[in-house]
C-alpha cells in the first residue's frame, strides 16, 4: 500500500480477510512472509506501538458502559472535553448524544443499550477520529444497518478516511467503487488486484462476487 491509499479487500467467507487485520495488528505473526509498515518489519515492532499508529472500526463496535464522552476518549485518553466534541462532530454523532438526557455525560448502557445500531458506529468513528492515527482499518460497518442510518454512518467514515491510508474489509459495491484499488482473496491468497472496471472484465471470482453480492 502507498500513503494515503484506500485498499478494499474482498472475497468469499474464510478467504482471510479479518485474518490480514490481526496480523497487522500483531494478533497473530506470519508462518511464512513478513507484514511491513512504512518498510519496518512489524515483528520488531513493540505491539503497543505499533497499535498506537492503527484506529480499528469493527463492524460490531465495542461500547462500554460508561458515560458517551469516556466511549469516545478511548481513542486518546488525555482529549480535552472540546477535542471530544470536534470527534463527535466529524462523526455526525454530536446531535444524538446531545439529545441524551444528560448529553454527552450520559451512561449509554451494557453495550451502548440506550443507542441504536447506527448511533454506536459513529460513537466508534469518533473515538477512532480522535485517535488520529494514520492508518485506518474498516471492516466495513454499514452493512448490517438500515438506509438512513447506512447514509449517516457512511458519511461519516468518509470523514474519518480522509488522508489516511485505510484498508477496509469491503460488502458494500459503494465502497469497491470508491477504493484506489481492489484486492480479492481467496483461501488465504491473493487472487486477483485492480479497479472495479478491470477486474470486472478479467471475470473470474470477483465478477462472480460483484454480481452476486455487491450488486444484488
Amino acid at each position: 500500500m502507498h500513503p494515503g491509499e484506500t485498499i478494499a479487500l474482498v472475497g468469499p467467507s474464510g478467504a482471510g480477510k479479518s485474518t490480514v487485520f490481526t496480523l497487522l495488528l500483531r494478533f497473530h505473526d506470519p508462518d511464512r512472509g513478513s507484514i511491513a509498515v512504512d518498510g519496518i518489519d512489524v515483528r520488531t515492532l513493540d505491539p503497543a506501538t505499533l497499535r498506537d499508529a492503527i484506529a480499528l472500526v469493527p463492524q460490531s463496535p465495542t461500547i462500554f458502559a460508561t458515560s458517551a464522552a469516556d466511549n469516545i476518549r478511548y481513542g486518546r485518553l488525555d482529549a480535552t472535553d472540546a477535542d471530544i466534541r470536534a470527534a463527535a462532530e466529524s462523526a455526525e454523532a454530536d446531535d444524538f448524544l446531545d439529545a441524551l438526557p444528560e448529553g454527552f455525560a450520559s451512561e449509554l448502557g451494557e453495550r451502548g443499550a440506550r443507542l441504536s445500531g447506527g448511533q454506536q458506529q459513529r460513537v466508534a468513528i469518533a473515538r477512532a477520529l480522535l485517535k488520529d492515527a494514520p492508518i485506518l482499518l474498516l471492516d466495513e460497518a454499514t452493512s448490517a444497518l438500515d438506509a438512513h442510518s447506512e447514509r449517516a454512518v457512511q458519511h461519516a467514515l468518509e470523514n474519518l478516511m480522509v488522508g489516511r491510508t485505510t484498508l477496509v474489509i469491503a460488502h458494500r459495491l459503494a465502497t469497491v467503487l470508491k477504493a484506489d484499488r481492489i484486492v480479492v482473496m481467496d483461501r488465504g491468497r491473493i487472487v486477483a488486484e485492480g479497479t472495479h472496471d478491470a477486474l470486472m472484465a478479467q471475470g473470474g471470482l470477483y465478477s462472480e462476487l460483484a454480481k452476486l453480492q455487491f450488486l444484488d
